[in-house]
């Protein structure tokens, strides 16, 4: 395997994960205690797949589907999420309902605005701009196998 390749995914996953706990730790907004980082996620999913079952929201999030569920009805009893009945009477979809969208919205902008701080004041322009051409390039390259 190529050492690049396994650092490549060794620092994403680091920035990832240590990216949302100083983000949750250094943004003092309430909607982080309103809501945990997992539920926060569930959001954003549902927000961009804008219909999607429990069952591949389970996947995304990479957990069994009761912790899913336990989710997904502290959601639906805040109501930022509904249930959307199918033609087949087996299948529920969930969406974000307009508190949902509203919720979304503020934390990107609040997201948003701590990043492009940091960024500021550590990044130079040309490397945001071969950040995003890679990013997008992963983007296509994983849009391919239908995920």
């Amino acid at each position: 395997m190529d050492a690049r390749i396994k650092e490549a995914v060794d620092l994403f996953e680091e920035v990832m994960i240590y990216g949302t706990e100083r983000v949750i730790k250094s943004v003092d907004h309430p909607l982080w205690n309103e809501y945990s980082p997992e539920q926060i996620q569930m959001l954003k999913l549902i927000g961009k797949e804008k219909q999607i079952t429990s069952a591949r929201l389970a996947v995304l999030q990479a957990v069994n589907k009761s912790a899913i569920s336990s989710r997904i009805k502290k959601l639906l009893q805040k109501e930022v999420v509904r249930v959307v009945q199918t033609t087949d009477r087996r299948e529920k979809l969930l969406e974000l309902t307009d508190k949902g969208q509203a919720i979304i919205l503020e934390l990107d902008k609040v997201l948003t605005e701590y990043i492009e701080k940091l960024m500021a004041e550590n990044i130079a322009d040309e490397e945001i701009d071969q950040f995003l051409t890679i990013f997008r390039k992963l983007k296509t390259i994983l849009k391919m196998d239908g995920v």
